[in-house]
């Protein structure tokens, strides 16, 4: 007793037919005559109930029902391919380059201690860092893995989280002593506020908002300062000499708000969402180097 519909087996030849030409050609890529090519569709035809194969042309074409087939065999057969890898990639030892990029502050504290520990436990693994003010383009085929602040928007690429991380703003107690404390947002205009050059976020331009759900407000303040840099290291120690309000990652100042050294300012106010992601290519999902990596990242910032 023959199956309804589609069998496993099938999907192969399916994507064969919506790849070729001509039944002809179909038979050629599969390695069988012609005429088995055209009884294996007749039966499938016949079994399904549906025409594959438009018979009124002197071209083959798929029919729309075709059409519609081929795409989802061909996803399936990817899907099959993937698990395939999977399988085999979780027995691998995680081997060969890795080139991973960073940001310069976070990059040289952060994970070059985390890349040290990882070629000990995987020393087979080759580990390239590159530290840059600002993150290369997604597009850019010059790394596996970037390590960078907020999600992407690009799509195309997988961004996993691997630590939450808030921007801050804060000052040494000096000068706060000095020129008083923000109450509001707009009190930042009056205030010298250090600028870092990095990324494509609007220089001087810094959004706080306030609330949750529809309560919820924001407010854009441009600021002004006399100094300014592209490095957060230097940001932090013109900050921590008291020349100004500074608006800072977590990770970077929270020893400073521990022992006083910096404060808080408009603490109940808060800034853009900073989490760091590990962002790498789709066609890296499998890789077993990559994946490590990543998971290790994760690990190591949840023992932080």
């Amino acid at each position: 007793m023959s199956h309804p519909g589609i069998q496993a087996a099938e999907l192969g030849f399916i994507v064969a037919l919506a790849g070729s030409a001509s039944l002809s050609a179909a038979a050629r890529e599969l390695g069988v005559s012609k005429a088995a090519v055209s009884k294996r569709l007749a039966q499938i035809e016949q079994r399904t109930g549906v025409g594959l194969v438009n018979r009124t042309t002197r071209r083959m074409s798929l029919t729309p029902e075709g059409e519609a087939l081929a795409e989802r065999a061909r996803r399936i057969l990817v899907d099959i391919d993937e698990l395939d890898q999977l399988l085999s990639t979780s027995r691998q030892v995680p081997q060969g380059l890795l080139r991973i990029n960073a940001t310069l502050g976070f990059g040289r504290s952060h994970i070059a201690p985390l890349i040290s520990r990882f070629v000990r436990r995987y020393p087979e693994v080759e580990v390239q860092l590159q530290l840059s003010v600002n993150p290369p383009p997604l597009t850019d085929d010059a790394f596996d893995v970037c390590v960078r602040f907020g999600e992407p928007p690009d799509t195309r690429v997988i961004a996993k989280r691997i630590a939450p991380n808030r921007r801050l703003l804060c000052a040494a107690p000096a000068y706060l002593k000095r020129h008083g404390e923000p109450k509001l947002p707009q009190d930042l205009v009056r205030h010298n506020c250090i600028g870092i050059r990095q990324g494509d976020e609007a220089y001087g331009t810094w959004r706080l908002s306030l609330g949750k759900g529809s309560r919820r407000r924001s407010e854009t303040v441009k600021t002004r300062g006399n100094l300014t840099t592209n490095d957060g290291e230097i940001a932090v120690s013109w900050a921590l000499e008291g020349h100004g309000i500074l608006m800072r990652a977590e990770w970077d100042i929270a020893r400073y708000l521990q022992s006083g050294r910096l404060l808080q300012v408009l603490p109940q106010w808060e800034t853009p969402e900073a989490d760091v992601y590990a962002v790498y290519p789709e066609r890296l999902r499998l890789s077993t180097r990559v994946r490590a990596f990543v998971e290790f990242l994760g690990e190591g910032f949840a023992v932080a």
